[in-house]
C-alpha cells in the first residue's frame, strides 16, 4: 500500500492530547521540546496539525486570536513546524495557506527567521519591524532606577488587562489571565497608586524568558526587568523590539548578548495595532 504523500494528508486542529507529539516534532528540527510553552499555546490558541501515517506530527502551528471572540481583532501565529524528513515538500506552505484562509479577513502577525521569511513573503506577509532576541545573566548595576516594583496580585488583574489592551491594541484577556499560571513571575510597575507597566517570566528549559513586558517608559521597563532578574538563578532570555534602543543598550551592559534577529511580519494591516512605544518585549514569538 501506497503511503500518501504530505502534501495530500489531512490537515486537524490539535489539542493538549498531541502536547508530546508537538514536543517531538520541536525535537527533531533541533529546538527544546518546550512542553509549557506548547500546553499554554494549545490551551490559549488554535493548534493545526498534519498526523504522520507512521506516528508523530508531519507538521504543526499554532493560531493565538485576540479580540471579541468569534470575529478576533488580530492573529498571531507561531510554532510552524515541519519534521525534517518532510522538510522541502511543500507541507509548510501549505499547512500555512489553510491557516491564513481559516482566518479570512482577520489580520495576521508573526515573526519570521531568515530561513522561514521567504515563505511567508510568498503568502502575502510583509515585514513591518525588527525583534533582537538577547540572552544571559544578568548583572545589577548602574544608576538606580526610581520605579517601584512589587509582586502581582489577584487585585492588579483588572489594571494590568487594561493596560495590556490599550497598549497591545486588542483585547488579550485569555492569555493574560493565564500568566499566574503559566509563569514563575509577574510584576508590576507603579506610580501614583497606579499600574505604569507588568512584566512576566515564564520557565523555558534552562532559561527565564520575560514577557510581556509592557511599560510606562524605558525607565519602567529596566526596572521591571531588574526585579525579575532579581529573583531568579536562571539566565533571562526575552525579545526586544529594535526600535527600543536604550533598553537594548541597557540589558547589554549587564551581561545579555544578541543571539538572533526576528523580522515582524503582517498579513491585512500595515502596521501591528496599539502604542509600540510601550510594548518592548511579546509574551512570546509565538503568541505575539
Amino acid at each position: 500500500m501506497l503511503t500518501p504523500s504530505p502534501a495530500a494528508l489531512p490537515i486537524r486542529r490539535l489539542t493538549l492530547r498531541d502536547l508530546t507529539a508537538c514536543a517531538d516534532l520541536s525535537e527533531n528540527r533541533g529546538w527544546p521540546r518546550e512542553e509549557h510553552k506548547w500546553s499554554f499555546l494549545l490551551t490559549a490558541g488554535k493548534g493545526y496539525g498534519i498526523d504522520d501515517p507512521d506516528g508523530g506530527l508531519v507538521a504543526a502551528c499554532v493560531v493565538t486570536e485576540y479580540g471579541p471572540q468569534g470575529r478576533p481583532d488580530l492573529g498571531a501565529i507561531g510554532m510552524v513546524l515541519v519534521a525534517e524528513r518532510h522538510a522541502r515538500q511543500g507541507v509548510g506552505r501549505r499547512l500555512m495557506r489553510h491557516v491564513v484562509s481559516a482566518m479570512g479577513t482577520t489580520p495576521l502577525t508573526l515573526h519570521a527567521t531568515p530561513y522561514g521569511r521567504p515563505l511567508y513573503e510568498e503568502l502575502g506577509f510583509k515585514v513591518t519591524g525588527r525583534a533582537e532576541t538577547v540572552r544571559g545573566h544578568f548583572t545589577s548595576g548602574g544608576p538606580q532606577l526610581r520605579v517601584a516594583t512589587r509582586a502581582a496580585t489577584a487585585e492588579d488583574l483588572r489594571g494590568i488587562l487594561r493596560l495590556d489592551e490599550e497598549v497591545f491594541g486588542a483585547d488579550r484577556t485569555p492569555i493574560v489571565t493565564r500568566l499566574p499560571a503559566f509563569a514563575d513571575q509577574l510584576r508590576v510597575a507603579e506610580a501614583g497608586g497606579r499600574i505604569i507597566g507588568y512584566a512576566a517570566a515564564w520557565p523555558n528549559m534552562d532559561t527565564h524568558v520575560v514577557g510581556p513586558l509592557i511599560a510606562r517608559d524605558a525607565e519602567t521597563a529596566m526596572a521591571l526587568l531588574a526585579s525579575l532578574a532579581a529573583h531568579t538563578d536562571r539566565p533571562l532570555r526575552t525579545d526586544i523590539d529594535v526600535r527600543h534602543e536604550e533598553l537594548l543598550a541597557w540589558v547589554k551592559e549587564r551581561g545579555l548578548a544578541s543571539v538572533a534577529f526576528n523580522a515582524v511580519m503582517t498579513h491585512g494591516i500595515t502596521e501591528l495595532p496599539g502604542d509600540w512605544t510601550r510594548r518592548f518585549a511579546p509574551l512570546t514569538v509565538a503568541a505575539g
